[in-house]
């Protein structure tokens, strides 16, 4: 089976990579179910990568319905080792104005129905979250992001933001008007519906995580702004789509070239509490993957 060093999960809008050669087809099975989709592996820039739809392409999947754990670990079976996360938010702050780019930094789980952990049952382990977002794989999503803007016309009318945290809620209803408020009262820059757990399971499978938040609204607190719905949603993702291929295309290339060194990478090394040799062979066993 192909190997993959970058891995991208494509939210709504991004079912494919247009950039990638050789592209190849993969049912896998994982101790955890089945993924959302095929996992599709090729190569970018010269760089392996392998790509999954996050809702299935045809989005058929509510966010509370992707199998977050499996799709996590079957990019660790394909040897994915830097992981983007291309993701449709709404913006909860006025300086994040429809189609800017934002690369959130920080987290709040409010997700109340799905699996976060592929430990239990056996095994015990606490990662640390307190800088869920790998920054040198950030960074370099960063650089790619300004290398695209500049490429484009002076017009965009596009703006780049380091640093947000990102409110995950269950959904998949958009916020009421007073939960809004409550999430900029948090002091919360985005809102979505699906990089909880994606973010926690990455970093409990030792990958560098990070995301490429496109605004597509201001959800419903704006007291000017048109409340968010679908159409709207969409169609302002739609209007990012083309570039953020070129976004994720070239942040592949800036991976491939420089593999930085992440703490994500060893995350386990001080989280484990179950040693391996103290866990029952079937335990073992499904944890094999995340444990390399």
């Amino acid at each position: 089976m192909n190997q993959a060093l970058v891995g991208i999960i494509g939210g709504s809008g991004l079912y494919q990579m247009d950039a990638m050669r050789n592209a190849q087809e993969h049912t896998l099975d994982t101790p955890f179910g089945a993924p959302s989709d095929v996992l599709v592996t090729g190569q970018v820039h010269e760089v392996p990568v392998a790509f999954l739809a996050r809702h299935a392409r045809g989005h058929r999947l509510l966010p509370s319905e992707v199998p977050y754990r499996a799709n996590i670990h079957a990019m660790k079976q394909l040897g994915v080792r830097y992981l983007l996360s291309v993701s449709a938010v709404g913006s909860l702050q006025d300086a994040f104005k429809p189609l800017d780019m934002v690369l959130p930094d920080q987290f709040i789980d409010l997700t109340k129905r799905r699996e976060s952990t592929f430990f239990g049952q056996g095994a015990v382990a606490h990662v640390s979250m307190a800088q869920p977002v790998c920054p040198l794989t950030a960074g370099l999503l960063a650089q790619a992001v300004r290398t695209v803007l500049l490429a484009g016309p002076a017009d965009h009318g596009v703006t780049l933001h380091e640093g947000a945290t990102y409110v995950c809620i269950e959904g998949p209803q958009f916020s009421s008007r007073a939960e809004s408020m409550w999430y900029r009262s948090m002091g919360a820059g985005v809102i979505g519906m699906t990089n909880m757990p994606e973010a926690k399971l990455a970093r409990e499978a030792q990958m560098a995580y990070t995301t490429l938040a496109m605004v597509t609204d201001y959800d419903c607190w704006h007291p000017r702004e048109a409340h968010v719905n679908t159409s709207m949603a969409l169609a302002n993702l739609m209007a990012n789509a083309g570039r953020a291929q070129h976004i994720v295309a070239e942040a592949i290339r800036l991976l491939g070239a420089r593999q930085p060194a992440s703490d994500a990478h060893n995350a386990l090394s001080q989280a484990l509490v179950t040693q391996p040799d103290a866990m029952a062979p079937d335990v073992r066993a499904r944890l094999a993957a995340l444990l390399t």
